[in-house]
């Protein structure tokens, strides 16, 4: 049996003249058994006839009968879902309708009629609550025949001016509604009757006849109707008015396109255009942006709105409009708009209180006085709305937003969304307001993210000069810094952004940031580069930018990062589209690192790479940008030129005086490599490398015993001893017991203590682990876990590097007086 099939059998179960009759009398006993009841129910006459009707339900529906027949008596009938037992035993259940069978002489009887629901679809509804549904439904319905006319509707489609229901038929939709989009309603309805298959949620815009100026939108659903045959008779269509929705999702459309296109750049002039251009024809027809003069000065204003005087110099910073070449315009972009006194835009601009009229006087002229004078009736404009443009508390100028050709008048919610349209704006505008007038402070800023002076360290002589392309500002993208790290070592950066001015100095403060941060973590040179590669292109891909967006990204940006150990003197870098280092050897022969280049930051490529090589005390890396070389590609032209020039070594300023300070080498070849009037930003970095002494290094392989951590904290202390040490010996042992323990009770693999006596002491503890303690903050009653929150009180600072076998967990304190 197909589908069709087994929903006509549904149907007919459902026909009151296939339902089985029983007849009740007023105790509920059965007086008359059809043979219909005895197919259902599998019960001969004689088996049920003289007893209860009841004693057939299932348990839980006998228990309800005295309320279904107190429901009989009240209401004079009853009909719902009831579960009988069947005489074979198997549950069935019915579709039960209960009604008076009464005759007026005769006793109270009983009707009900029992319809199987083992395959129906739901409860067998009569023709009134049918009819109760359709008409009274807030969904609009009607059912159209074949020829697209009207043979039935309900009254709710009479709010949309199509007149009474009995009006309706014979009619197509388009005769009741021809300002909706007929072509496409009757598609939709041919369609469904070609295919039979319904459309579900097809919406449409119009103007209905009930709201002839205001646009509309409704949502339809279609369905074929067929009759016995399977033939189709007609459409069943429902409608429903959507218009509030629809609106509300193009007010957040729009506020979305703001968002996306305002205030992309710097500029006043293109904010104000931008504004100008989202705004129409989504909300206005024509729409003007007037900013007081002093703006386009950068001047500073004050608090509130501005006096309302004769003449309040306004200048037109942007205007569009759905006809091209902005006829509505008087003025031209650029130029001063004079507007009258008294006149709306300047009440607004003096109230700061935004103004709306939905229907202008179409014979009053123009506000302004222009050379031209217009009526707004001659300009097409019908209604309007000013909104002053107002931001941290300072009015900027007014907006005003007018309709041409939609005929619908603005209402409080179109004032509400240009409102916040006009805000948004407000805030690029007076953000470009500030930008041009505080731009030397920028430029003092800017200058100020290079560092006045390199952190004072041990590991290395420093010296560093940069010279940006742009003198006049000192804009540039250039950089360099110095990160001390744990361990006496410090980590050398030079890096560039490419391109001048605010934009790349902007990118280069947030580089080096992020540089600063990821040297924090220990990671090596290689896993450094990685970090900030990502976040580069993660930067680019959020922030994007349009072909008018000014500011730079620091996509192909270039870095070299190394770190220097000075106890062992081995030196580690990794670089990112960046020259490798030169390095000049304590006998003065300079050789440049063989190191792997890393594609630029952001622009993807092959994973970086590191090169570790041992430098010898005394030697002196140099870490420049391209715009160091003449060239600045790195060729072996470029770099010739800068071996001659590490070569020559500046005289010293007198006779007997020792070779000269690094700070005078790094100045005098820069000089020497760079013109007057460079090409491109320079920075140039200079380490001269020291090693520690072997009185200043201690270490110790300690078994993985509980027992030795004991021994570990005397040797500790005999160590502090011969440092001169002896009153951080107390700090010293607990940090040495805690790290040792942690490290036998939480590790694997070898244990190994050291102690580095720099600028601080440093107390490192190695182990093969690879996770990293955390610090807890135990209760009172807590046994343990106060390990590591003892030493972040007792250390300066302290914290986890990880190498290649295992971590090393380090803790530094101060030294109270100086380093021999």
């Amino acid at each position: 049996m197909g589908a069709d099939e087994k929903q006509d059998v549904a149907r007919q179960r459902f026909d009151v003249a296939d339902a089985a009759p029983v007849l009740l009398d007023e105790r509920g006993v059965i007086t008359s058994w059809t043979r219909d009841a005895e197919r259902l129910l599998a019960y001969a006459a004689d088996q049920v006839v003289g007893t209860e009707a009841v004693t057939l339900l299932s348990a839980e529906d006998a228990r309800r009968a005295p309320e279904v027949a107190g429901r009989c008596r009240a209401d004079g009938g009853w009909s719902g879902l009831l579960t009988a037992r069947r005489g074979d035993g198997r549950p069935v259940r019915l579709m039960v309708r209960v009604t008076s069978a009464m005759e007026p002489s005769g006793p109270c009887r009983w009707l009900v009629l029992l319809s199987d629901m083992a395959e129906g679809i739901g409860w067998d509804m009569s023709r009134q609550v049918l009819e109760q549904m359709a008409t009274r439904s807030p969904i609009g319905i009607a059912i159209v025949d074949t020829n697209l006319r009207f043979v039935w509707s309900n009254e709710v489609l009479e709010q949309f001016g199509s007149g009474p229901a009995r009006h309706r038929l014979g009619l197509r939709i388009g005769d009741l509604q021809p300002g909706i989009d007929v072509v496409g309603i009757e598609t939709q309805m041919r369609r469904v009757l070609d295919t039979g298959e319904p459309v579900l949620g097809y919406e449409h815009v119009g103007h209905v006849r009930s709201a002839p100026h205001r646009e509309t939108a409704h949502m339809m659903s279609f369905t074929r109707l067929d009759d016995e045959d399977g033939h189709a008779v007609g459409v069943y269509y429902t409608v429903v008015d959507i218009t509030e929705r629809h609106r509300a999702r193009q007010r957040l459309a729009l506020l979305d396109r703001a968002g996306e296109r305002i205030g992309r750049t710097l500029g006043i002039r293109q904010t104000a255009q931008e504004l100008a251009d989202v705004v129409v024809p989504s909300l206005a027809d024509f729409v003007a942006v007037d900013l007081l003069d002093s703006v386009f000065q950068a001047a500073e204003l004050s608090p509130g709105p501005p006096q309302a005087t004769d003449r309040v110099p306004l200048r037109r910073a942007g205007h569009q409009s759905v006809n091209q070449g902005v006829p509505e315009a008087v003025v031209d972009v650029g130029e001063v708009a004079t507007y009258l006194p008294g006149s709306p835009p300047l009440r607004s601009l003096a109230s700061g209180e935004s103004w709306r009229e939905e229907r202008l006087d179409p014979l009053a002229g123009e506000w302004g006085s222009m050379t031209r004078d217009a009526t707004f009736l001659e300009l097409g404009l019908h209604s309007v709305m000013i909104v002053p443009i107002r931001a941290r508390g300072i009015t900027l100028g007014v907006t005003t937003f007018f309709r041409r050709r939609r005929q619908e008048p603005f209402d409080a919610d179109d004032l509400s969304l240009a409102e916040d349209l006009v805000s948004r704006a407000a805030v690029c505008v007076d953000n470009a307001r500030r930008y041009t007038r505080e731009r030397d402070a920028a430029l003092l800023l800017q200058r100020s993210l290079l560092p006045h002076r390199l952190p004072e360290q041990g590991a290395v002589e420093v010296s560093a000069c940069y010279r940006p392309a742009d003198e006049l500002t000192g804009l540039g993208g250039d950089w360099y810094d110095l990160v001390p790290l744990s361990g006496a070592r410090v980590a050398l950066v030079v890096g560039e952004v490419p391109g001048h001015g605010i934009g790349a100095a902007a990118a280069m403060g947030r580089l080096r940031t992020a540089v600063r941060t990821l040297a924090a973590l220990e990671l090596p040179p290689e896993e450094v580069l990685a970090h900030l590669d990502d976040l580069v292109v993660r930067s680019a891909r959020e922030e994007g930018g349009g072909p008018d967006d000014d500011s730079a990204q620091p996509v192909g940006s270039g870095c070299v990062y190394v770190v220097y150990d000075p106890v062992d003197g081995q030196c580690t870098m990794a670089a990112a589209g960046h020259p490798a280092p030169a390095v000049v050897l304590p006998d003065g022969t300079v050789t440049f690192v063989d190191l792997p280049q890393g594609p630029p930051l952001g622009v993807g490529g092959p994973p970086f790479e590191s090169v570790e090589l041992a430098l010898a005390e005394g030697s002196t890396l140099a870490l420049h940008t391209d715009g160091l070389l003449a060239h600045g590609t790195g060729s072996g032209a470029d770099r010739d030129q800068l071996r001659a020039a590490l070569e020559r070594s500046p005289a010293p300023a007198r006779a007997g005086d020792g070779p000269p300070s690094l700070e005078l080498r790094c100045r005098s070849l820069v000089d020497a490599l760079t013109p007057d009037h460079p090409h491109d930003d320079v920075a140039l970095l200079m380490a001269r490398t020291r090693l520690l002494g072997p009185d200043q290094v201690a270490d110790w392989d300690l078994p993985s015993d509980p027992a030795q951590v004991a021994d570990a904290r005397k040797a500790a202390t005999r160590q502090l001893t011969e440092w001169g040490l002896e009153d951080l010996a107390f700090t010293t042992e607990l940090v040495v017991s805690e790290l040792v323990t942690n490290a036998i009770r939480h590790a694997v693999g070898p244990i190994r203590l050291r102690l580095i006596r720099e600028r601080s002491l440093i107390c490192e503890v190695y182990d093969g682990g690879a996770t990293a303690p955390h610090l807890r903050h135990p209760r009172t009653t807590d046994e343990g876990g106060r390990g590591l929150l003892l030493v972040s009180q007792f250390a300066e600072r302290w914290g986890t590097r990880f190498v290649p076998e295992g971590k090393i967990i380090w803790a530094e304190q101060p030294l109270t007086g100086p380093v021999e």
